[in-house]
């Protein structure tokens, strides 16, 4: 069985016992959240949503949270003397799909 999960703005395929990393979400390590389902199949029947499968649920657990790595932005105008140097790191959430039911 596999479903098809939105979370921060992307979409997902996922089978149970996968764990990906996905945007940041609230919530501590250990706690237990619903998943939007977008489509749910179980190899002979597949159920598409609009936008979202009514009655479906996909439970995931917080596994971890984390930042992903840094990303350096340098701006440079030549000529004028501007120098702009920024840093990002990307914020995480690593979760594992414990269960998916139709």
């Amino acid at each position: 069985m596999f479903a098809v999960v939105q979370t921060g703005g992307k979409q997902y395929n996922v089978t149970e016992n996968d764990t990906l990393k996905v945007e940041k979400l609230n919530g501590n390590v250990g706690d237990k959240i619903n998943l939007d389902a977008l489509l749910v199949s179980d190899g002979n029947k597949t159920v598409a949503g609009t936008p979202v499968v009514a009655g479906a649920e996909v439970v995931a657990e917080i596994v971890a949270h984390g930042k992903g790595d840094k990303i350096v932005v340098f701006k440079y105008k030549p000529k004028k003397n501007e120098r702009k140097k920024q840093g990002h790191r990307q914020p995480w959430t690593e979760i594992k799909i414990v269960s998916i039911k139709m």
